[in-house]
């Protein structure tokens, strides 16, 4: 199993060295420069000469390159062009938000899609199972920035004076700031230095920093904030999970384990959760692995129709601004968390499947 991982870990090195070239050549390609984009009228040539020479454009492509492949290697992804700010630091403040949006839009698609899935196997053919894929095939037609506006039209405008009124926006109220957990347990930490960073990267995790906390006034209005986008967010993968459950579990009841275990007088909820659903996991277990890589794509529109501050609305920023440096770094980053879901995914199947071994 440790060799099968570091040979997968190695194996992911050239595919995020190619992750790092594509990126670093198609940002260049987009029209404009960043001189331009952010001076605009002040742009005069002296002054974008005076600019990408401080900013190192001014040199030869294949130079710049290999400048930053260096730096990268160092751990140092550059400085923004915009905000004159670490990259790392800004990933610091930025992801966090993007991975709990993430990760609580994979929780309600998972919760939502593998009970339904399940529940339309074994009503093959009935209302249930006819009412289910049909609110599937919703779904997964439904665009995201629709969805997040009619959300936030009916919940944040329509309820606004019911107790379902739920925030259209932001991540928590006026007023309510989290205290980060090192400093609430006295953790003395020199600010600037990588530990502070990573700690302070999980303090930007709302949610898990108030449940460390145990401040529940944070972690009541951050998962207030949180549901909108959430949902929003989750529909597409929940319908493609709960489709892919059904078929997954519709394969493996006409198995002859199954109707032994039925021939035996097991409880039907044992053989369908014990034997049928057990040996349907690895697809559905695929799945959310892929669908986990595409709610951090569509995390770009759903934060910016919800005024949040994470990976997607700082990389369209970077986008209109030609901030090379962010983009290549972002980039990366959802990269690196494309290869580390996969290798999740590749390691769960040993778990759910003992015939599995990795040799």
């Amino acid at each position: 199993m440790i060799r099968y991982i570091v040979r997968r870990v190695l194996a992911a090195v050239p595919v995020l060295f190619g992750v790092l070239a594509v990126t670093f050549a198609l940002a260049r390609l987009i029209p404009g420069d960043p001189c331009t984009a952010m001076l605009g009228e002040k742009a005069t040539p002296e002054v974008c000469a005076r600019f990408n020479r401080e900013k190192g454009l001014d040199k030869p492509i294949p130079v710049q390159f290999a400048i930053y492949a260096r730096d990268v290697l160092r751990g140092d992804l550059g400085e923004s062009l915009r905000f004159k700010r670490p990259v790392t630091q800004i990933m610091v403040e930025r992801l966090p938000m993007t991975i709990e949006l993430g990760l609580a839009s994979m929780f309600i698609a998972v919760l939502v899609g593998v009970p339904a899935g399940i529940l339309s196997a074994i009503r093959q053919n009935s209302l249930v199972d006819v009412l289910t894929m049909v609110g599937a095939n919703v779904g997964v037609s439904m665009p995201v920035f629709w969805l997040g506006l009619m959300l936030a039209y009916v919940f944040a405008l329509l309820l606004k004076e019911t107790p379902f009124w739920l925030p259209p926006s932001g991540r928590l109220s006026a007023g309510v700031t989290p205290t980060p957990f090192y400093e609430a347990y006295g953790w003395n930490v020199t600010e600037g230095t990588a530990t502070y960073r990573l700690l302070e990267f999980f303090a930007n995790l709302y949610i898990f920093n108030a449940i460390i906390t145990l401040d529940g006034e944070v972690l009541k209005d951050a998962i207030k904030h949180l549901i909108l986008p959430s949902v929003a967010l989750a529909t597409i993968p929940m319908s493609i999970i709960a489709r892919m459950t059904r078929s997954s579990m519709l394969e493996v009841l006409g198995r002859d384990y199954v109707r032994v275990a039925r021939a035996k007088g097991l409880p039907e909820w044992r053989v369908i959760l014990g034997h049928a659903f057990r040996n349907a996991l690895l697809p559905v277990v695929t799945i959310v692995g892929l669908q986990l890589g595409t709610v951090f794509g569509g995390a770009v529109l759903t934060e910016t129709i919800f005024g949040l501050a994470g990976v997607g609305r700082i990389l369209f920023d970077a986008i209109t601004a030609r901030d090379y440096p962010i983009i290549q770094g972002f980039t990366l980053a959802v990269a690196v968390g494309y290869v580390l879901v996969n290798l999740l995914v590749d390691v769960s199947y040993t778990f759910l499947d003992p015939r599995i071994r990795y040799e």
